[in-house]
């Protein structure tokens, strides 16, 4: 496996989640006191499926991006192109997906927003020639 390093560890293989990724990707729980955080890193082409963060009041989901380079994409608009340093904030109930690119990998620090009847729906996978259009 090519060296990638950030300043959070990598962690293990993502196995719970794999059915809603493509690709390999490697999660690391930071916290779960006050506020869930977990490292996740993306190997070269991994992105996970659509979804969405839903929540009866407050949730969604941040991400601090840590290394590498990635997308994110909202349902309905263009995908965004993600470098280390970039912040995204998701509001609930908007379907989204993020990953790594093509050629890079890509690490980022999720946090998952408080709040009331928190649930994660999983979707369909990215389309494979969308993605691969993606510079």
């Amino acid at each position: 496996m090519p060296e990638f390093t950030t300043v959070f560890p990598r962690g293990a293989e993502n196995s719970a989640y794999a059915q809603y990724f493509t690709g390999r990707s490697y999660l690391c729980p930071l916290s779960k006191e006050q506020v869930s955080i977990s490292n996740v890193t993306f190997e070269p082409g991994c992105r996970n499926n659509w979804h969405i963060h839903h929540a009866a009041k407050g949730g969604g989901q941040i991400l601090l991006v840590t290394g590498g380079r990635g997308w994110y994409q909202e349902w309905g608009s263009p995908a965004r192109a993600l470098r280390t340093g970039d912040v995204v904030n998701i509001p609930p109930e908007v379907k989204h997906w993020h990953g790594a690119a093509k050629d890079s990998w890509f690490a980022h620090l999720a946090l998952e927003v408080p709040g009331e009847g928190l649930s994660n729906e999983w979707l369909e996978p990215v389309d494979g020639a969308q993605y691969a259009a993606l510079d």
